[in-house]
């Protein structure tokens, strides 16, 4: 029964660590007002040939009257280190991630956030092609699943048919 003393708390506390972390830059104080928060919005070529690269757009907007900072891990901010994208072909079913997964430490060190600047934006590409295995002549659709961990609110989906 002792341990378990010790061990709730430490539960709690690790936790606590994996809140979304969206802050205003300034501050570095977590956000109050959901309604602050940055968003995403997914981009990607309609129809893309084998062979071509397979480019996500990855675009933060910042809407709100002060500068807004999010965390760049489970983003393509930083090299590809973490699954946080469901991509499933017109079946429904998933398509493995096939890239590298990253034990990162709680919470997240300071310049493991980006800062975007009052109604601006910040973009990023990844190719897609460097985590998973796509089919030809299939449907795909995509989505950012790590809203948890950066703090950017998810705004869309993107399809796109991966073609000979």
């Amino acid at each position: 029964m002792l341990k378990l003393k010790f061990i709730i708390p430490a539960v709690l506390i690790v936790l606590a660590g994996c809140s979304p972390k969206v802050r205003n830059a300034s501050s570095n104080k977590p956000s109050k007002n959901q309604g602050d928060s940055l968003y995403l919005v997914l981009g990607i070529k309609d129809i893309i040939k084998t062979g071509e690269r397979v480019t996500l757009k990855f675009t933060v907007h910042n809407n709100q009257s002060t500068e807004k900072s999010f965390c760049k891990w489970h983003t393509p901010f930083e090299p590809l280190m973490s699954k946080y994208l469901d991509i499933k072909d017109d079946n429904g079913n998933e398509v493995p991630y096939k890239g590298p997964m990253a034990k990162r430490i709680m919470p997240p060190p300071a310049d493991s956030y980006l800062a975007v600047k009052s109604k601006e934006v910040l973009s990023s590409e990844v190719d897609l092609l460097k985590a998973y295995q796509l089919e030809a002549e299939k449907k795909y659709t995509v989505s950012y699943n790590s809203s948890g961990m950066s703090g950017i609110k998810s705004t869309n989906t993107v399809t796109f048919r991966y073609t000979n």
